[in-house]
């Protein structure tokens, strides 16, 4: 009986919210106006939810661009699950690097280059990791747990004031028709008058406490925004930590591939000797005379940097000659109809 008696409170509870909703949407009912200041608080709040949201949709998607990969990892974090450890954009593109780099020839200026320049790709992979890791621990997670916490519960206490208010224009009505009945048919309902009256100072008891549980939480939207700016700093250091990290691995990738007559630019061919630095000069029997050709074999490969040099292959024999006027570090290379400069350093006079 009790049980049953509790279930009917609650259905009438709840058409009389329902009735005061729709007579305040058409006009026939009296609505408590919130103050000015409460309503800005709740405006700011609903501004605060509706950017973090935007903010952290676009950081996830510079983070990772491909929305599939973002679906199915927010899918795992929902669950619980391990996030599936993926290479990145620049570590795919090391593994292509090398695996070319090696397959055309490491013992080559090109192919030591590709190998060279996936290693660097390869760091940049890592990079970009420990990046992606520091803003979604110092960024990302803490938006979102204040928006899967603070802001649902701002919600949520929302929705009961709502509901409180609801409450109070309801009594409020009822006090009013019953006065009004005592007064146009001369009646008395002082009975029915004191239990509205009683009914409307627990419903304005209710609304003033919620009310302020409410405006106490929007309120500590400041702090909120006070800690969305340091984790918005912290996530601006991550980003210049990585981006002068990559400036200065490409720097130095740059250096290693300068490109100049006769040097690899740096890079040396893997498992081979760099070649001398400087010649002592050649016996007298190895001497060049400026028209006269010889033998020589080639020590090491060189890729012609322009038309005016010759390529060379390691362990090939080209005849050679020093005409008038040419830098003592380089010679004229002859094989068949080919002619061109050579760095006489990657040469051994036979």
């Amino acid at each position: 009986m009790d049980e049953f008696k509790k279930m009917a409170g609650q259905a009438g509870t709840f058409f009389n919210r329902a009735k005061q909703y729709t007579e305040e949407k058409i006009g026939n009912a009296e609505k408590t106006e919130l103050d000015a200041h409460f309503e800005n608080l709740l405006q700011r709040a609903d501004r605060t939810k509706s950017w973090t949201e935007k903010i952290l949709a676009r950081v996830e998607a510079v983070l990772q661009p491909n929305p599939n990969t973002r679906l199915e990892d927010y899918v795992n974090e929902k669950l619980d699950r391990r996030p599936r450890d993926r290479d990145t954009n620049a570590e795919f593109l090391a593994q292509v690097l090398v695996d070319g780099g090696n397959e055309l020839g490491p013992g080559t200026q090109y192919g030591a280059a590709l190998v060279q320049f996936g290693q660097t790709e390869r760091k940049m992979g890592q990079l970009e990791r420990e990046f992606i890791h520091a803003a979604y621990s110092n960024f990302i997670a803490p938006l979102r747990k204040f928006l899967d916490e603070d802001m649902k519960t701002i919600q949520k206490e929302r929705k009961s004031l709502d509901i409180k208010r609801l409450d109070l224009d309801s009594s409020k009505g009822k006090l009013r028709r019953a006065k009004s009945m005592e007064a146009q048919r001369n009646v008395d309902i002082e009975e029915v008058i004191k239990n509205a009256e009683a009914e409307l100072r627990i419903a304005q008891t209710d609304f003033d406490r919620q009310y302020e549980i409410t405006k106490l939480l929007l309120e500590g939207i400041s702090t909120a925004h006070s800690t969305h700016l340091e984790r918005l700093k912290e996530f601006i250091d991550s980003q210049q930590t990585f981006y002068a990290q990559s400036s200065q691995v490409m720097t130095d990738l740059q250096r290693q591939m300068g490109n100049f007559p006769g040097s690899l630019g740096g890079i040396l061919p893997p498992n081979s000797a760099p070649p001398p630095t400087s010649v002592a000069p050649p016996s007298k029997e190895k001497t060049l005379q400026q028209s006269d050709r010889q033998k020589a074999k080639v020590l090491y490969d060189y890729d012609a940097s322009d038309a005016s040099e010759l390529s060379l292959l390691s362990d090939e024999i080209i005849q050679v000659y020093s005409p008038p006027g040419i830098d003592p570090e380089w010679v004229i290379g002859v094989r068949g109809t080919q002619e061109g400069k050579v760095p006489l350093a990657y040469l051994e006079l036979l």
